[in-house]
């Protein structure tokens, strides 16, 4: 997402932070998750209403048409304020959406004492199904209606997760549309990171952290980028030593299995 694009959903975020947070919101957040699945699904549906040469009060009318009392009021408004700003692409306003749809379900889970557990549950079923080629290929499957998908991702949280839980995922794997699993994952990762006003840091290590090493990281990244941080801790053996730490787009690689790659290239180079 870039330019106006990214500029229109930072303006309906905070908005949408600004609401009084209570438990309808968790209604409107699967609301707006379902209405994001319909215009991913309805091409023509969703060219019209992000079509910025249309008046906004026609776009309205075809929300209106559409959604009305088949949604609530809060969730038509924020589709209505989504609709009538600018999007660089079609495709743009499902995403923005959808990440509505994600910031509202993190806004009520935070105000129910929840979001903790609703971020760690969405990490472990990322690790979950990383580790499973055939869960993997599954929920990838271009060929598998996303019904069977909801199905797979609920019969896997059944009874091992919050509802939240269940909603964000359900509605995020079910539909893919092309992107990856752990892609997918951590873009909510990043929604629930945010409304805490935090990072997340990607922390893989040869061993399990220990509470005073998980503090003493997470302290220094702070003191890097100022930001409070969020670890999520991958342990992985092939690592030899160290530990790689991914924040977005940027890496640190301390890991001794990066060190002796290097080094092999070198020798190779010579």
């Amino acid at each position: 997402m870039f330019g106006s694009s990214r500029e229109s959903l930072a303006t309906l975020r905070t908005a949408l932070q600004a609401r009084h947070a209570d438990a309808s919101l968790a209604a409107v957040a699967g609301e707006l998750l379902a209405v994001a699945g319909t215009l991913a699904r309805e091409k023509a549906l969703r060219v019209a209403l992000a079509d910025a040469g249309t008046a906004a009060a026609t776009r309205a009318g075809i929300a209106a048409s559409v959604f009305g009392g088949k949604v609530s009021d809060g969730a038509l408004g924020i589709v209505n304020d989504a609709i009538a700003t600018r999007w660089s692409s079609d495709a743009d306003l499902v995403v923005a959406l959808e990440t509505l749809g994600a910031q509202a379900a993190c806004i009520a889970a935070q105000s129910a004492g929840v979001l903790d557990r609703v971020e760690e549950e969405v990490f472990l079923f990322g690790r979950a199904v990383a580790g499973s080629s055939e869960l993997q290929m599954a929920l990838t499957n271009p060929s598998l209606p996303g019904d069977a998908k909801v199905g797979i991702v609920e019969s896997l949280l059944a009874g091992k997760s919050h509802d939240i839980t269940r909603q964000l995922l359900a509605a995020r794997i079910g539909d893919l549309r092309g992107v990856r699993v752990d892609t997918a994952v951590e873009e909510l990762l990043a929604v629930a990171a945010d409304q805490r006003q935090r990072l997340v840091a990607e922390v893989t290590s040869a061993v399990s952290l220990s509470d005073e090493q998980h503090t003493r990281l997470a302290t220094a990244l702070k003191g890097l980028t100022g930001r409070d941080i969020n670890l999520n801790v991958i342990v992985d053996r092939a690592v030899l030593g160290g530990i790689r730490v991914r924040i977005g787009d940027d890496l640190i690689d301390g890991t001794i299995a990066s060190r002796l790659e290097n080094a092999s290239r070198a020798v190779q180079a010579d």
